[in-house]
């Protein structure tokens, strides 16, 4: 229930009364009804710009139309912010704390001293505001960032999408966003206030309200102002006309955002998608024949790019998703200094022999920190975790201590510090805690939840179209005729992408009919990210892979000096990565692991995937002619790499008795029993 009656585009202003005279860098409104744009109405003060939108919105809600009431500034704070002012990841929450601590008339209000009261109470150092613009000094409030310190995020997820924005931690001067944010979100609460049950905020609420409150930037879509206008006012009006006149589809699907604690600015995209793959992508360097393994590896690694788009998740949505961007500590971790065990501290260092300390009352226990201070000489009964008191940072284990309750004794020496853990010691607050292209593990949601981290910016995940080519497959289940046989191939490599943690999609069996092939080719492109087939990847009359990729103008066939599966058919299909793997069940499941598996985790947004590998022990004996990387179906006994009784590319049976695979280089090799060999277990791809 998106479509509007009624838009309503304000520019807003973090400064005082501007005066009767209409002037840039003062508050502008325009209003768009019925495919008409009023004249943009200049206010000049906030005072003054709410009792116009209290009466805006009197009319329009007695009218029974539907108001879309759009701000030029953000509607919320990076995350994390909400969380350490108000105790909550609610932006409304905060909007609310705001409105109770916001002094403003026509000619002075108190942001300046509002924002140096949150740094202080904050207490990272000077930050996360800066930029006082008053003449006084005020404690807490830097004039510029030198020596600044901000534990959360310079922008939002937002601002990183839309070029040229501005934080909103900086209080004065060009771009000074966070006076308008700090002096707007009051008017908003106690217009949301007045009319309660009548207003949703977007895209904290779902906009099933008669009003809406959305966030908007005009410099994001308006061009320079016509002459005879005002910058502020042509710009309210530009995007009042283009909002009503935007389809009701268009603009629900604008309006479609998860943001739940930042917001969001309406006319940047939701999912950020990446450019598409160039043509030459997949193209041998002129004069290459035979590709080694290396360089076809180093080809792929340096010309692939991520295909996926990028959303935003939180934690419990995010396990095994791939992170879109480095995602820094919102929260040090500890955030205070605290104790290892439990015990007694007082002030170190403790000197050699017998010590006696008094025990002052009360306790300090994980997330009761302890109220007052410890003299010097005194000690305090303190638990694991337990918040270090001031005048506390050296602890002694409890198992060391004799005490009546009043008292306690022990042996010395102790070192300063002892059995502490000091701020930060694990994870700083605005370092980065995970790096971009890292798959998510239940590991890596413990440390960003321990750092404050609540959501994060996600890769969307890889789709993968899987077909089987050839008139000689039939589906398991079927009677098979003479000449042919069970589809092996495509069951294989749908559990592959599975195991990769890719989505496969299922596109079936194509016979070597080129039109059936080209229209299932059409709407794998349309469905999948990536297209990944099995035969037909030669140069015979029936590989019709390769063919059809070749008159798209976009085929590459990789000779690849490798045993088994030497064919590898590279192209674009409608700008869909194609993968076109050799038909033998075995070469088709070597060259997935070998070259597909780290190609398609850098499509899919992750750092290159090179398979771990051990050195062991051989357990056979091997002959190998120089020129070409071989793979022998292998697994580990007793400490030594067995292999495969046959290297014959159709025995599937092998792929199932073993572990992984045993590589073996591109040089003349002569294995004897106990020589070195490098295994490389499945596991190390996934599987």
């Amino acid at each position: 229930m998106t479509p509007f009656d009624t838009f309503a585009m304000v520019d807003w202003s973090g400064g005082n009364d501007t005066g009767p005279t209409p002037r840039a860098d003062a508050i502008w409104v325009a209003v768009a009804r019925a495919g008409q744009v009023d004249a943009p109405v200049y206010l000049r003060n906030r005072g003054a710009a709410e009792a116009w939108l209290a009466n805006l919105i009197d009319a329009e809600l007695a009218a029974g139309r539907r108001l879309c009431l759009g701000f030029d500034f953000p509607f919320g704070y990076p995350a994390g912010f909400a969380q350490a002012l108000t105790g909550a990841a609610d932006p409304l929450g905060l909007w609310a704390w705001f409105a109770e601590r916001i002094h403003d008339s026509p000619k002075s209000n108190n942001r300046f001293d509002v924002a140096a009261m949150i740094n202080r109470d904050l207490g990272h150092g000077p930050g996360p505001f800066w930029a006082n613009g008053l003449r006084r000094d005020i404690d807490g409030l830097p004039r510029t960032k030198a020596g600044y310190a901000n534990p959360f995020p310079d922008r939002r997820a937002v601002e990183q999408r839309a070029k040229g924005a501005f934080t909103c931690w900086q209080m004065a001067g060009a771009g000074a966003v966070g006076s308008q944010v700090m002096m707007g979100l009051p008017v908003l609460e106690r217009l949301r206030s007045r009319f309660a049950g009548s207003v949703s905020v977007w895209p904290f609420e779902p906009l099933e309200r008669p009003v809406a409150f959305v966030e908007i930037w005009p410099s994001l879509t308006v061009d320079a102002a016509p002459e005879g206008w005002i910058k502020d006012a042509w710009q309210v009006h530009e995007v009042a006309r283009v909002l009503a006149g935007m389809p009701d589809q268009e603009l629900t699907t604008a309006l479609t955002v998860t943001a739940p604690e930042e917001g969001w600015i309406l006319g940047v995209p939701a999912a950020l998608e990446p450019p598409p793959l160039r043509n030459d992508c997949f193209a041998l360097p002129a004069g290459v024949d035979w590709t080694p393994v290396d360089e076809a590896l180093e080809l792929l690694r340096t010309r692939l790019a991520p295909v996926t788009g990028v959303d935003v998740a939180p934690l419990d949505r995010a396990l095994g998703r791939i992170l879109a961007g480095p995602v820094k500590a919102l929260r040090s971790n500890p955030p205070q200094p605290n104790t290892a065990v439990d015990g007694y501290g007082f002030a170190g260092p403790a000197p050699a022999g017998p010590q006696a300390m008094p025990l002052v009352a009360g306790r300090a226990a994980a997330g009761v920190p302890f109220a007052g201070s410890v003299p010097p000489g005194a000690a305090i009964r303190i638990l694991t975790g337990a918040a270090l008191p001031e005048g506390v940072d050296t602890v002694i284990l409890e198992e060391d201590v004799t005490t009546d309750g009043s008292q306690i004794a022990f042996r010395g020496p102790l070192k300063r510090g002892a059995n502490t853990r000091k701020a930060g010691e694990d994870v700083v607050a605005g370092t980065e805690a995970l790096p971009l292209g890292r798959r998510l593990t239940p590991a890596d949601l413990a440390l960003l939840s321990a750092v404050g981290v609540s959501e994060v910016s996600l890769r969307k995940p890889l789709r993968v179209a899987v077909l089987s080519t050839g008139d000689e497959l039939v589906e398991p289940g079927v009677a098979a005729g003479v000449g042919q046989i069970f589809d092996a191939n495509r069951p294989m490599l749908i559990s592959m992408m599975t195991c990769f943690g890719f989505v496969p999609v299922d596109m079936g069996r194509v016979p070597d009919d080129r039109a059936a092939l080209k229209a299932t080719l059409n709407q794998a492109a349309e469905v999948a990210d990536v297209i990944l087939s099995s035969g037909g990847a030669s140069a015979g009359d029936e590989d019709h892979v390769s063919a059809l990729l070749r008159e798209a103008g976009a085929m590459q066939e990789w000779r690849i000096a490798v045993k088994p599966g030497r064919p590898l058919a590279l192209g674009l299909w409608e700008g869909t990565p194609v993968f076109g793997l050799p038909g033998n069940p075995v070469a088709a499941m070597v060259c997935t692991l070998i070259f597909a598996h780290p190609a398609l985790a850098v499509l899919s947004g992750q750092s290159w995937a090179a398979p771990q590998g051990f050195t062991v022990p051989a357990g056979f004996e091997k002959r190998k002619k120089p020129g070409r990387r071989e793979y022998l179906r292998a697994r580990v006994r007793e400490g030594r790499a067995e292999v495969f009784a046959s290297e014959g590319s159709g025995r599937i049976s092998g792929l199932s008795w073993a572990e992984g695979l045993v590589e073996i280089g591109d040089d003349a090799r002569h294995i004897h029993p106990g020589d070195p060999v490098r295994f490389i277990p499945y596991g190390s791809f996934g599987l």
